[in-house]
């Protein structure tokens, strides 16, 4: 009789055990969808902000000199363009803040951030800005612990640690291709699955028009 008391109550046990592992289970996915909602509503207004703040200063500035022009939210067409090809991205200039917003959202923004970066590095003219720069670079993007730390390996590092030193325009070479090829063949991908570029693929474009003076 014990016995079969033992088997019972050992039964139930197990049938809350596992009821409980379920419920929590169930809870666990529940608040992984309630994170998920909220970085893409939180990137999503990231998007808007950089697109509203760029047609207004687009705008500011054709107003000074007085000309009449056209400002455009990019088209369906021109977004499906992105798919293309990465470069074609990252040289429009909506596309380029849709996905440093996207970036954002996936807590990885210093990649793009560092390619930037080293664009406008090597544009540099002047040595002394040169070098100014150099090390600017070097310490927000490449050393340890700097605070828009890139995942590139100890043996580059160590490169432009002495590269610096004397700094050309090739000093972040090795490293911006490590993360350019990191974006294209990582981020990039889940941006053009990613929700708001699907929908920026259908919907009617925005236009703004700037009045002359």
């Amino acid at each position: 009789m014990q016995s079969a008391v033992f088997l019972a109550l050992r039964h139930d046990g197990g049938r809350m055990e596992r009821g409980g592992r379920r419920r929590s289970g169930e809870a666990e996915e529940a608040e992984k969808g309630r994170m998920k909602r909220t970085i893409i509503k939180d990137w999503k207004t990231r998007l808007s902000y950089f697109l509203q703040n760029s047609s207004n200063s687009t705008k500011m500035k054709s107003n000074k000199v007085g000309k009449h022009r056209t400002y455009f939210r990019p088209s369906p067409e021109e977004a499906r363009l992105w798919a293309e090809a990465f470069d074609e991205l990252l040289a429009n200039k909506y596309g380029l803040a849709a996905f440093r917003a996207f970036l954002k959202s996936e807590f990885c923004e210093e990649n793009i951030e560092f390619w930037l970066a080293c664009e406008d590095f090597k544009k540099t003219k002047s040595p002394q800005k040169l070098t100014s720069k150099a090390k600017k670079i070097y310490n927000d993007f490449i050393e340890k612990e700097a605070p828009k730390e890139i995942n590139i390996d100890f043996q580059t590092k160590n490169m432009i640690a002495q590269n610096i030193q004397e700094a050309t325009h090739t000093c972040f070479s090795a490293a911006q291709k490590r993360v350019y090829s990191l974006m294209e063949n990582n981020s990039y991908p889940r941006f053009l699955e990613s929700e708001f570029y699907q929908e920026l693929c259908k919907k009617t474009p925005i236009t703004k028009v700037a009045q002359g003076t």
